[in-house]
C-alpha cells in the first residue's frame, strides 16, 4: 500500500524533522556509551556539545515535522467555519476484511508501545534511585510528574487530532515518543523530570486517539468488541514487554536502557504509520471528500465509493454540524453524559493509583506479612484475567452503557465490602484474595471500557478531544490518588475505601440517567439520539 501521504502540506519536512530527531537523539549515544566502565551510570557527567546540539535538533524535528504533517489548510478552513459540506461513512452493512484488521493489528502494536513507556517506570525507580542518591520519596515525584503529563498531553493531543487528523497526531505523538529517549542519557534527576513529563504528555496522547481512529473506521455491527478488545491486548502486551525488556537489558546495561528504548518503539510506529489511513469521516469533515472516498473504497471490500457505484453503495452523504470546543462538551447536549464519565474516571484513577496502589501497605499494617500480601495481589489478579473476556462479551452482546454501568457498580459494591473487612479487622485470606480479585476485575472492566464508550458518543469534529478529556480525568485521579497518599488518607483502610467508593456511585447514577446504549448503532445515528430527547437508561 502507498504511503497516506494525500493530506500533508509538506512530507519533505516531515522527513527532515524525523531525521532531525532521530539525530539528536543518537547524538547522546557516545555519552551513554562512555558510562559502561562504571556500571552505565552517568551521574554528575558533564554535557558535552554534541549532547547539547542533540537536545537542539529534536525540539527543531518536532516543529518540522509537525509542519509536514499538517493538513491542507485552505480546504479545512472552509469546514472549520461550519460551511456546508457532506460528511462520507461506511455503511454498517460492511463485513470485516483485510484493511480493518491490518488497522487492527497495527493500531495494537502502536497501544502496546505506548503502554510499555510508563509501564517502565516501576523498572528504573530502583536503580534511578540508587545512581541519584535520593529518596524514595523523591524518586515518587517522577511517578507524578509522568501523570501529569498523560493528563495534559490526553487534552491536547486529542484536541489535535480534532483539528489537524487522527493519523498525524498519532505519528506527531510517536515522534515525540522518539525523542524522550534522551532521558536514557540524562546525567542529573531533574532532568529526568523534564523528559518524564514529555513522555507522558506523548504516551498521553496515542490513547484516545488510537480508539478515536478504530470507531470511525470499524463498522458499527464490531466496532464495540473491537474497540474494548484493542485497550485489553494492547494494555497488557505493553506491560509484558515493559517486564521482558527490563528482565533482559536492565542487569547488562543499567536503567537507563529502558528510557534509550523509545528510539527503536517510536520508530516502529512511524515505520507502521504508512498503514494508518487516515479517519474516512475526519476527511470528510475537513473538506476532502475525495480522500474519503478513496479510504471508504478499501475498507468497504473492493466496492466502489461515491456516485454511480454499481451495487450498494458504501458511504451515504449527511450534513454535518460545524466544529466546536471544550466547552461544548461539558455544556451542549453532551454536557451531562461528559461530566458521569469524567467522574468515573477520576473514581478509577482514585482505585488504581490510590487504593490498590496502598492496599499492601494497608494489609501489613492489619498484621499481613508483606511477602503474604504481595502473593496475595498476585493472585488476585490472576484471577481477573478472564474478567476481560466477560467484559467484552457484554459490552458486545448486552448492551455498552449497561455494562460500563455494571461495573462502576460493582467496584463500587467492592469497596464498600472492603470498608466492612476494615471495620472489622478481618485478616482471612481467603476473604482479602476474593475481594481483591473482585476490585480488580471491576476495574479493570471500567476503564476497559471508559474510553471505547466516550469514542462511540462524540461527534466527529469532537471525538478526539472528548476521548482525551475522559483519558485525562482518569489520569487526574492518578494525581489526586497520589496527592491522598502523600497526606495519608490512604493511610486509613476502611475509610479510603469508603472515600472512593462515593464518587464511583455517583459515576453510576449520573451514567444511568444520561448514558445512551452504542451497541451495534452507527456513529451518526448515536448523534441523532443526543440531538433528540432522550429518557433514561
Amino acid at each position: 500500500m502507498k504511503p497516506q501521504n494525500f493530506n500533508f502540506h509538506h512530507p519533505l519536512a516531515f522527513w527532515i524533522g524525523c531525521i532531525a530527531i532521530i539525530g539528536g537523539v543518537l547524538a547522546h549515544v557516545p555519552m551513554f556509551l562512555m558510562g559502561r566502565y562504571t556500571g552505565y551510570q552517568m551521574v554528575g557527567m558533564e554535557m558535552d556539545t554534541t549532547m547539547l546540539t542533540g537536545m537542539a535538533m529534536i525540539p527543531l524535528g518536532v516543529l518540522l515535522s509537525a509542519y509536514g504533517l499538517m493538513p491542507r489548510i485552505a480546504q479545512m478552513q472552509k469546514s472549520l467555519h461550519g460551511d456546508s459540506h457532506l460528511q462520507f461513512h461506511l455503511a454498517d452493512g460492511v463485513p470485516l476484511n483485510g484493511e480493518h484488521w491490518k488497522l487492527v493489528g497495527v493500531l495494537v502494536v502502536a497501544l502496546a508501545v505506548d503502554v510499555l513507556k510508563p509501564a517502565t517506570l516501576g523498572f528504573v525507580m530502583p536503580g534511578m534511585t540508587h545512581e541519584y542518591a535520593i529518596s524514595k520519596e523523591t524518586a515518587g515525584v517522577l511517578a507524578l510528574v509522568a501523570l501529569i503529563g498523560t493528563t495534559v498531553g490526553s487534552v491536547v493531543w486529542g484536541r489535535l487530532a480534532d483539528i489537524f487528523g487522527r493519523r498525524s497526531a498519532i505519528l506527531l505523538s510517536a515522534l515525540m515518543f522518539i525523542g524522550t529517549a534522551i532521558c536514557g542519557a540524562m546525567p542529573a534527576f531533574g532532568w529526568n523530570l523534564a523528559m518524564c513529563f514529555l513522555m507522558g504528555a506523548s504516551a498521553g496522547g496515542l490513547l484516545p486517539i488510537t480508539f478515536t481512529l478504530m470507531a470511525e473506521t470499524v463498522p458499527a455491527a464490531h466496532r464495540g468488541w473491537m474497540l474494548v478488545a484493542l485497550g485489553g491486548v494492547g494494555t497488557s502486551a505493553g506491560y509484558l514487554l515493559a517486564a521482558w525488556s527490563a528482565a533482559l537489558l536492565v542487569p547488562e546495561f543499567s536503567w537507563r536502557a529502558l528510557w534509550l528504548l523509545g528510539l527503536p518503539t517510536g520508530l516502529l510506529i512511524v515505520f507502521l504509520g504508512r498503514y494508518i489511513p487516515e479517519s474516512p469521516r475526519f476527511l470528510s469533515n475537513a473538506g476532502l471528500a475525495n480522500e474519503a472516498r478513496a479510504v471508504l473504497a478499501r475498507f468497504a471490500g473492493g466496492q466502489a465509493a461515491g456516485a454511480g457505484a454499481a451495487g450498494p453503495a458504501p458511504v451515504v452523504a449527511e450534513p454535518e454540524e460545524p466544529p466546536g470546543g471544550l466547552m461544548q462538551l461539558l455544556r451542549g447536549s453532551h454536557g451531562r453524559i461528559t461530566w458521569g464519565l469524567v467522574v468515573c474516571g477520576v473514581a478509577w484513577g482514585l482505585v488504581n493509583f490510590g487504593f490498590v496502589l496502598w492496599l499492601p501497605t494497608n494489609l501489613g499494617s492489619m498484621g499481613m506479612d508483606p511477602t503474604a500480601a504481595s502473593a496475595l495481589l498476585a493472585r488476585s489478579a490472576l484471577l481477573a484475567l478472564p474478567g476481560i473476556g466477560v467484559v467484552i462479551w457484554l459490552y458486545h452482546r448486552w448492551s455498552s452503557i449497561k455494562a460500563l454501568v455494571l461495573f462502576i457498580v460493582l467496584t463500587a459494591a467492592t469497596l464498600l465490602v472492603f470498608f466492612g473487612l476494615g471495620l472489622a479487622q478481618v485478616q482471612s485470606s481467603l476473604a482479602m484474595v476474593l475481594t481483591t480479585a473482585l476490585l480488580l476485575v471491576s476495574s479493570s472492566g471500567v476503564i476497559a471500557m471508559l474510553i471505547p464508550y466516550a469514542a462511540e458518543i462524540y461527534p466527529v469534529h469532537l471525538r478526539g478531544t472528548g476521548s482525551g478529556v475522559i483519558a485525562a480525568s482518569s489520569k487526574f485521579g492518578g494525581i489526586l490518588g497520589a496527592g491522598f497518599g502523600v497526606l495519608g488518607v490512604f493511610g486509613h483502610f476502611a475509610m479510603s475505601a469508603l472515600l472512593i467508593a462515593v464518587p464511583m456511585a455517583a459515576a453510576a447514577v449520573m451514567l444511568v440517567r444520561s448514558g445512551i446504549e452504542t451497541r451495534g448503532r452507527g456513529l451518526e445515528d448515536i448523534q441523532d439520539t443526543f440531538a433528540a430527547p432522550r429518557g433514561s437508561l
